[in-house]
């Protein structure tokens, strides 16, 4: 059961603030964020720099880049049975098996060595059920260090197999090899999952006047990864060792599975789209999410949730939630007049969730826009990250 929110976050501000009070986002740039989300959603359909040399930042692909990618890729696209390919924003591939839809996701764990094989398999999972499918095969491509004892890689086994099992997924293949190309543990995983052919999600099906709606809060994944790993900074910093317990717990409570999620909301009419917020946090999500369905966003931080152990510990060690890893965490699209029956699924489910903005036909020739509003019905830009703050961070105390 998740908990109901205590705390919220000024999105661009590291001022310590008190539990239960409301703060607005401070629109204003900083030093640690990109251009802001509707400067970059256009970006990326109108991208006209030439390629530099210049040597990219630890992290996720910038999304810009990612698109210029794909765009050659699914030009030279043929197969008529592959429903949805690569592209900014959706979560997994979508293949044509008859009375089934084969749905396919690959993603590597990289920030995580603690608890890394439960990682692997919910983060796969996830892209899973948000395209609303049911996660069924595993494999695991594992890559360790030089060094590595036996007892580290039974230990990493064992979590695979723990967490396939907890969620009913079978282990069916992978590769395990000891390399001097990393220099901690990594997973590369490949889920596969099944749907009924015609009852699949895209992040592209969101549609105009749609309520968007998170799930239990943001930054979840960051903040037990912070907990895990950083634990002597964390203390350095001041913060409790009591709330760097808490924080390493949510990893499991309330987790970073978003199937109970997802399962809740299928059966909701009026559900368009899902998305699982992960790298580059919910302002990266948001953005991704008004790009492949080329709506404009509308959002209201207030009621955004931020966990009082992620508020915490982001103001200790000057980290922004916004940008900070975030599975556990789901966006749904649900049109409005079922929005309530939305919410009431996820509770009854046991999940906190809330709305926390609007989708609209697109303003600009320029492609969607995203923006926060405030309690005055102003609008300003909402900014992205130009990397995760996970990885600023660690790159940060690498140094």
């Amino acid at each position: 059961h998740t908990r109901r929110p205590t705390s919220t976050i000024n999105s661009n501000s590291n001022d310590r603030i008190e539990q239960n009070q409301t703060t607005e986002i401070d629109s204003s740039p900083s030093d640690t964020t990109s251009p802001d989300a509707s400067a970059t959603v256009a970006h990326l359909r109108h991208r006209s720099t030439p390629i530099l040399q210049t040597m990219l930042k630890p992290g996720k692909l910038p999304n810009h880049i990612l698109a210029d990618l794909l765009l050659a890729t699914n030009s030279r696209r043929k197969d008529p049975r592959l429903l949805i390919g690569p592209g900014v924003g959706e979560d997994a591939a979508h293949i044509d098996f008859g009375p089934t839809t084969l749905i396919a996701k690959s993603d590597p764990i990289t920030f995580a060595t603690q608890e890394i094989g439960w990682y692997a398999i919910d983060v796969n999972a996830n892209d899973i059920a948000v395209a609303g499918g049911t996660p069924k095969w595993f494999l695991a491509t594992l890559l360790m260090p030089a060094g590595s004892t036996e007892a580290q890689i039974r230990d990493i086994f064992n979590q695979l197999q723990a967490a396939a099992e907890d969620i009913n997924v079978t282990l069916a293949g992978g590769h395990t090899e000891i390399t001097p190309a990393v220099s901690q543990p990594v997973i590369c995983g490949f889920m596969l999952g099944e749907a009924t052919a015609g009852c699949t999600l895209s992040t592209s099906g969101a549609k105009p006047g749609d309520a968007i709606i998170l799930t239990k809060g943001i930054a979840i994944e960051g903040t037990a990864i912070l907990a895990l790993e950083a634990r002597d900074q964390l203390l350095a910093a001041e913060v409790s060792p009591q709330t760097v317990d808490n924080a390493a717990k949510l990893l499991t409570n309330p987790g970073i599975s978003v199937l109970p999620d997802a399962r809740a909301l299928l059966n909701v009419d009026g559900l368009h789209a899902m998305h699982d917020i992960t790298e580059g946090g919910i302002a990266t999500a948001v953005a991704e999410l008004a790009y492949a369905a080329d709506l404009d966003i509308q959002l209201r931080p207030g009621k955004v949730n931020v966990l009082p152990e992620t508020a915490e510990i982001c103001l200790a060690l000057k980290l922004n939630p916004w940008g900070l890893i975030s599975s556990g965490a789901l966006l749904a699209a649900v049109a409005q007049d079922q929005a309530a029956n939305a919410l009431q699924a996820l509770t009854d489910t046991g999940i906190y969730a809330s709305v926390i903005g609007t989708t609209h036909s697109p303003s600009s020739l320029h492609g969607p826009t995203v923006s926060i509003v405030d309690k005055q019905g102003n609008t300003s830009p909402v900014e992205t990250f130009e990397r995760d703050e996970l990885a600023r961070y660690f790159d940060s105390t690498a140094t």
